[in-house]
């Protein structure tokens, strides 16, 4: 094992007795796609392998992911270690949560995966017309919450699931899922320097009601690196959030001149507190990503194991106070243009999230 590496903490998920390591490897790039382009199975086998020998051994997917290729992926890295050692979660569809489909997908991801059980089993998206609508166009159906959470419960009753989470559940989806009597174990939500917007609602219910928050794009899929100059350097498919003009991406569909003048502005004063202490951006980014009250965990996606060490050294470095309230301050205008809003995706007017 390389020593140099610090221990990762580990956190209690809510009032759950899901334990998670402060950093989780985010999989969608798994299995390759039209998303994050090519990616090999070596440097997955190589990233899984070594993320487990060094504690970073939770792993979040999903059945959309790449066709299901990001679920293979990690089915044939993992295969020959031992299965207790990494904790898998994955994510459902919500166009998928009709009782009978939902038993028939987590059975299909099992097979990808090529495991006995889910860790931790998600339902992607709200189940609501409006968010099933982005999976699945064609669709006249809305399943019932109160099917779906059933079923969850029975699919964790029969050992194929360990534990029941959501992602992207907003505090009325939220409150309406718990009261189906399903045990929640983790709310995965978008959050990172540049993506506040969960902090004044969602994320102290979170805390209030015992469910942990696993926080994602904590880099806001690259952005928050030292890898381009300028926004406009981005490839366009990652230009679709609120951040960004949508008259200059055709691919966005929020339909807003965005405000890439106070990201660029929150992004140049992150990029300056960075070079004064001498570390990159994404470090700070990351630690600031997990030093979050009440975030168990948070996400990251890694191509190679020398980035993935990276993102280990920085995670398990407490952040300095000083440094996150002044990483707060630099970053308080761009919230506040964003709005409440956490789907950074919509508009606010068709938030998926309400």
């Amino acid at each position: 094992m390389t020593t140099d590496l610090p221990a990762l903490p580990i956190r209690r998920s809510g009032t759950s007795d899901l334990m998670l390591p402060v950093l989780g490897v985010g999989c969608w790039a798994f299995g390759g796609g039209d998303y994050w382009g090519p990616q090999s199975q070596t440097e997955v086998d190589a990233v899984v392998r070594s993320a487990i020998e060094h504690g970073c051994n939770f792993f979040d997917t999903a059945e959309a992911y790449n066709g299901g290729e990001s679920e293979k992926a990690l089915g044939v890295a993992l295969r020959g270690l031992p299965r207790e050692r990494a904790i898998v979660c994955t994510k459902i569809s919500p166009s998928n949560t009709a009782p009978a489909t939902l038993i028939a997908h987590c059975e299909a991801s099992l097979r990808r995966l090529q495991t006995d059980y889910i860790d931790l089993y998600m339902v992607h998206w709200p189940i609501t017309a409006h968010s099933i609508h982005h999976f699945a166009p064609g669709a006249t159906e809305v399943p019932t919450v109160a099917g779906a959470f059933a079923t969850l419960q029975e699919l964790r009753r029969a050992g194929k699931i360990r534990h029941i989470g959501v992602s992207n559940f907003g505090p009325q989806q939220l409150t309406e899922a718990l009261a189906t009597g399903a045990p929640i174990a983790v709310n995965e939500l978008p959050y990172s320097l540049l993506t506040r917007a969960i902090e004044p609602t969602i994320l102290p219910l979170c805390r209030a009601r015992g469910v942990g928050v696993l926080g994602y794009m904590a880099l806001l899929q690259g952005v928050l690196s030292d890898r381009f100059a300028a926004l406009d350097e981005l490839p366009e498919y990652r230009r679709r959030t609120r951040h960004f003009d949508s008259r200059k991406t055709p691919l966005a569909r929020h339909g807003l001149p965005g405000c890439e003048a106070e990201t660029m502005a929150a992004l140049t004063a992150i990029r300056a507190i960075a070079r004064r202490i001498g570390r990159p951006t994404s470090d700070l980014a990351l630690q600031w990503a997990v030093a979050g009250e009440g975030i168990t965990s948070s996400l990251c996606g890694c191509r190679n194991v020398a980035a993935l060490h990276a993102n280990l050294r920085a995670a398990a470095t407490p952040l300095d106070p000083a440094i996150l309230a002044e990483l707060n301050q630099a970053t308080e205008p761009l919230l506040a243009a964003l709005g409440p809003s956490f789907d950074y995706y919509e508009n606010p007017a068709h938030d998926r999230t309400q």
